[in-house]
Parts: C-alpha cells; sequence; structure tokens
C-alpha cells in the first residue's frame, strides 16, 4: 500500500507535468513537486505504517501507547531522505553515469538504471539512524519513576544497531525502489509511448 500509493503519486504528477508542460508523455520530472507529492503520500501512509509497527513490535508486556510526537517526526525524516533519493536524484544523476560509463557497462544497464539502485541503497547509512532514533523514542519513553536516557544513551543504541538495521533497511529499500523504481520507469514509458 506504501509503496503502490508513492509510486501512483509520482507517476501521476509526472502525466500531469507532461500534459500541462507540453513535453513528451515519457517525461520524468525531478524538481521541487516531484519530491513533495510523492513525500507527502509516503509519509502519510508510511508514518500510519509504522505506527501500528511500533505498538506491534515495542517492548513486551507493555500496553500500547501513543507514539510521540518526536518519533513520528524521526520517521518524516527518514522518509524524506528516501523519497528524495529514490525520486529526484536518480533522474538527475543518471544521465550524468551513462556519459560516464563506457559502452561496455551501457549494453547491461544504463546510468539511470544504476542510480536508481545505488542511491536509494547508499541513503540508507543517514536515513537508517534518524529509523533507530524514532524507535528508541518510543521504546525508552520518559516516566516520572525513571530517568529519560540521555542523548549519549539514545546515541549509542543507535550505533549498537546502526549495522545491521541499515544492512535490513537496504534489503528492504533495493526491491522497493531500486528494482521498484527501475520497474516502474519502464513500465511507464512502455505505457505512454502507447498513448503517444
Amino acid at each position: 500500500m506504501v509503496y503502490g500509493s508513492t509510486y501512483l503519486t509520482a507517476n501521476t504528477l509526472d502525466t500531469a507535468t507532461s500534459t500541462v508542460q507540453n513535453r513528451p508523455a515519457t517525461h520524468v520530472s525531478a524538481g521541487t513537486a516531484k519530491f513533495l507529492a510523492p513525500t507527502a503520500t509516503n509519509i502519510g501512509i508510511g508514518i500510519y505504517k509504522d505506527q501500528v509497527f511500533v505498538r506491534l513490535f515495542g517492548p513486551a508486556g507493555v500496553v500500547p501507547r501513543p507514539v510521540p510526537p518526536a518519533s513520528y517526526l524521526f520517521f518524516a525524516l527518514r522518509d524524506c531522505v528516501t523519497i528524495f533519493a529514490s525520486f529526484n536524484v536518480p533522474p538527475l544523476l543518471g544521465p550524468m553515469l551513462t556519459q560516464q560509463l563506457g559502452e561496455a557497462v551501457q549494453r547491461h544497464a544504463s546510468g539511470q538504471t544504476i542510480a536508481q539502485f545505488v542511491v536509494p541503497a547508499t541513503v540508507q547509512l543517514l536515513s537508517t539512524p534518524m529509523h533507530l532514533m524514532g524507535l528508541d523514542l518510543y521504546n525508552r519513553p520518559y516516566a516520572r519513576e525513571t530517568a529519560m536516557p540521555s542523548l549519549r544513551d539514545r546515541w549509542a543504541a543507535v550505533r549498537k544497531n546502526w549495522a545491521v538495521s541499515t544492512a535490513a533497511r537496504i534489503c528492504r529499500i533495493v526491491p522497493a525502489f531500486g528494482v521498484g523504481g527501475v520497474v516502474n520507469m519502464k513500465v511507464r514509458r512502455g505505457l505512454m509511448e502507447k498513448l503517444m
């Protein structure tokens, strides 16, 4: 639901942009609107999903509680970074990579395809700490009977789980925005070329 809605929003925006700006139907935008529309969709649905997951997989024996606003903020930042890396950077970086790659490499994959796989995966190094901090804020809240974990304690928990969580998130992001992004691009292009 999250990824399908995000791609539908991005594709709808590209189609509307192509129509309004009198560009080829296969045009793919990479501007501010392309960042804002899929991000709003992804964050809205993604935060709802995260809220459910945090409650399902939170500390055992604890009655589920509301997700704190700070957790939502970290989840939203994580999604902004991932959407920017998945929808805005590849169309800009792809042509540059294509120019720089030799013909032998281009026979197997275009710069756009390489960028679509590498950029969303690589940005997980940055977005995973945001994800982990949001989870930590939920799992270790301030309570009157216990001291609030210090920023140093929270950062230690993030650092401890950073590598394994980054690897897990890359394994999740590559199919969603690597494979999904390339398949979406080719299917959309094929469908739009039939309409031309």
